[in-house]
């Protein structure tokens, strides 16, 4: 089980990465329970998780800087085959994906929807899911990386111009 402390940046799935401001003890239907209060850095959203239940709903270290060249790679992978399925069940595909919090998962499903707007119009729902996926993207990277968004931001899309 991973120990965070306060201070701590880690990343909570489909909201992106926050930093955990404090550590309360707040009772809950007759029991004390121990929550990682934690802000995420995008929006200042504030998420309460209980210390108990953080692996459970996936909250993760940010990854290590030697596994960004493994995005890249995913997000460089061209030979992706679109089965002919309806957008709102690759919608819920790709969200799937994204609740894992793997950076991996959000990375192909940010190189899909790249691809996938190549051949045809997004609908509105997977442009706003395209976005998603390219803030939590960035947002990890460049804290890994210690590189400033734009930088990380220009990469990306220097993948997806050839």
């Amino acid at each position: 089980m991973m120990i965070f402390k306060v201070g701590d940046l880690a990343v909570y799935p489909a909201h992106g990465v926050g930093r955990i401001e404090s550590i309360e003890a707040h009772n809950l239907y007759g029991s004390s329970q121990n929550f990682y209060i934690m802000r995420i850095l995008d929006n200042n959203m504030i998420i309460m998780i209980p210390i108990s239940n953080a692996n459970n709903v996936g909250l993760r270290e940010i990854i290590k800087e030697e596994e960004v060249s493994k995005i890249f790679k995913i997000l460089k992978e061209k030979d992706v085959e679109f089965d002919n399925q309806s957008w709102n069940r690759r919608y819920r595909e790709y969200m799937e994906k994204i609740k894992t919090g793997s950076v991996f998962e959000v990375a192909q499903v940010l190189r899909d929807l790249f691809l996938l707007k190549l051949e045809k119009e997004l609908s509105f729902g997977e442009r706003k899911m395209l976005d998603t996926a390219k803030s939590l993207l960035v947002k990890e990277i460049s804290i890994a990386k210690k590189m400033e968004e734009t930088k990380v931001e220009e990469n990306i899309k220097r993948i997806f111009k050839n």
